[in-house]
């Protein structure tokens, strides 16, 4: 198959970060064997790890035996449903079977299978230090930090990026939860689940009404997720009743569609949205038609159910992204969360008007919700792709084609107003012209979003704009996607390939993960000396994660709406 992300112009993780871009992919049978990260924990605490019989915790299916590193109690791997292979495939998470013998917690559970991660550039590489790990149907799985068995802290549960096809807890070294167990008083979670064809192929017409969910089964994994933790959590030292739920990017557009989801209601109690959420996702009729056109492809039966359980992933996924390709029109110039038009079949959720009965924070903030209180946010380099170097002639010329001569000059003027001592190439992050990720319309999606928000009248939304730049690679990555996780999870160590470490980012890392730590307990992230106010359509008032941090009335504000016409 062609790869359709080359043709664009986007590497796999632009293509497929978020709902509105779903369809678009690539397919390989290799898969990637799993490093040192995935194995054990990050050793960042003082002492030794040990495994005591003092680590090991109940469930409803039996005992589980984790470690102890440095004051944390760790359990990974931990199965909270069957696996999805074979028969299961594409039927609601069965839960596991129970278990006599403690079960080895030890090391984080498989990926769904997916695409390893086509790096650009060199540089991503190190700044990212990307995690691919090992793949299996067998994903059911999750993690959890925690400093003490006992107790009844908050509990946040992180929901990895990657849109709805790729990615999973343990991809980015920044997603360890030890740190956040460790310094700020709190039980982390975090979670696999299934994604791509395997989470939102529609095929209840192929098989019958026991897959009437398999359009959203990805979604409802997450569910059944959030209902083991709600079951199990207090033998872990949480507290069922303050559960956070928060994720980047694709992660982001986990949490705004859980937040509309009935199914989901009173599993969690708070939610942030990170650089994601508000997708523009297809209808029932649009995810079946594709179904339709995977079958015919397959040379299959329309309702040979069995025969397409049996497909080998890769010959699926194959099929899958071949088939969206001769749906979905050509992908938008700026692809990015929000973004309007048709949307676009593929690896995603869909309306189906019984588990998910409206586009979340696309259309409207959802009232199922409307006493969850959000943090909403992103960063200044959501568009930084290491690979692209532009002179600021080529810079003007991409933003020319995007927007015509007249705005791009305005775009160009605005940024480097805003920021006089950035170098051409990092301003092109923040707003490119080319295809990809655009930090300017990330920007209005939080505003959008915070704003419907906002018109429910009830809980609040916080709005926050991540602006440290990180001195590594002479300061040229900016803030990159993701580049805030290594703070709110206050893992500057172990990410230092990306913060250097600094004493500034130790700093700010310990600030920023106590505010994420704070919400998750009381609803507010406001800290002792640092007032965080909800924000609203009036001043879109936001915290600034930076060296100085404090609040300010929309960040970027100039440049971002020059993009709105």
């Amino acid at each position: 198959m062609v790869d359709s992300t080359r043709r664009s112009g986007l590497t796999r993780r632009e293509a497929l970060i978020l709902s509105s871009t779903a369809g678009i992919g690539l397919a390989t049978e290799n898969f990637a064997a799993a490093s040192d990260s995935t194995k054990t924990a990050a050793h960042q605490g003082p002492g030794n790890l040990t495994t005591p019989r003092s680590a090991i915790a109940k469930t409803q299916y039996g005992k589980v035996r984790g470690f102890l590193d440095g004051g944390v109690f760790t359990f990974k791997g931990v199965p909270y449903g069957q696996t999805t292979a074979g028969e299961n495939r594409w039927l609601p998470a069965k839960p596991p079977a129970p278990w006599t013998d403690e079960y080895p917690a030890l090391v984080y559970g498989a990926n769904c299978p997916q695409n390893v991660h086509p790096w650009t550039a060199v540089e991503q590489t190190f700044i990212q230090d990307w995690d691919d790990g090992w793949h299996s149907e067998d994903m059911l799985k999750l993690n959890i930090w925690t400093p003490n068995l006992s107790g009844k802290r908050p509990v946040m549960v992180y929901f990895h990026g990657g849109g709805f096809s790729f990615g999973s807890s343990y991809e980015l070294p920044s997603h360890e939860g030890a740190q956040m167990a460790r310094h700020h008083d709190v039980v982390q979670v975090s979670v696999n689940h299934r994604l791509n064809i395997l989470g939102f192929l529609d095929v209840a017409e192929i098989g019958g009404s026991a897959y009437e969910d398999s359009a959203n089964i990805g979604m409802t994994d997450l569910v059944a997720a959030l209902r083991w933790v709600h079951n199990n959590i207090e033998n872990f030292g949480g507290d069922p009743d303050r559960v956070m739920i928060y994720g980047q990017s694709g992660g982001g557009s986990k949490v705004t569609t859980l937040l509309g989801m009935p199914s989901a209601s009173g599993l969690f109690h708070r939610a942030a949205a990170q650089s994601g959420g508000g997708g523009n996702i297809p209808s029932r009729e649009q995810q079946l038609e594709l179904a339709r056109l995977v079958m015919k492809d397959l040379g299959l039966a329309a309702n040979d159910i069995q025969s397409l359980q049996k497909v080998d992933w890769p010959k699926l996924f194959a099929a899958g992204n071949a088939a969206a390709a001769k749906i979905n029109p050509p992908a938008p110039a700026m692809t990015g969360p929000g973004a309007p038009g048709t949307p676009r079949v593929g690896w995603s959720p869909c309306v189906d008007g019984k588990i998910i009965n409206m586009r979340s924070f696309f259309d409207a903030a959802p009232e199922v919700s409307k006493n969850v209180p959000m943090l909403i946010g992103s960063v200044t380099e959501e568009g930084n792709r290491m690979s692209q170097r532009p002179t600021e002639d080529q810079w003007r010329a991409n933003l020319s084609n995007a927007y015509g001569e007249q705005k791009a000059g305005a775009i160009i003027a605005a940024l480097k107003k805003a920021y006089p001592q950035k170098k051409i190439q990092t301003l092109s992050y923040i707003c490119s012209g080319a295809p990809g990720l655009n930090g300017l319309n990330i920007r209005n999606n939080v505003v959008k979003m915070a704003r419907l928000k906002h018109e429910l009248n009830a809980a609040p939304a916080y709005a926050y704009y991540f602006t440290w730049q990180t001195p590594i690679l002479d300061g040229l990555p900016g803030a990159w996607h993701t580049a805030e996780l290594q703070f709110c999870f206050d893992n500057t160590k172990r990410c230092e390939q990306g913060t250097g470490n600094t004493p500034q980012a130790q700093t700010l890392a310990r600030k920023m993960a106590s505010s994420w730590a704070t919400f998750a307990a009381t609803g507010n992230p406001s800290l002792p000396g640092l007032k965080w106010q909800p924000t609203d359509p009036q001043s879109n008032r936001t915290m600034i994660w930076d060296d100085e941090c404090r609040m300010v009335d929309d960040p970027d504000g100039e440049a971002r709406k020059l993009i709105l016409t």
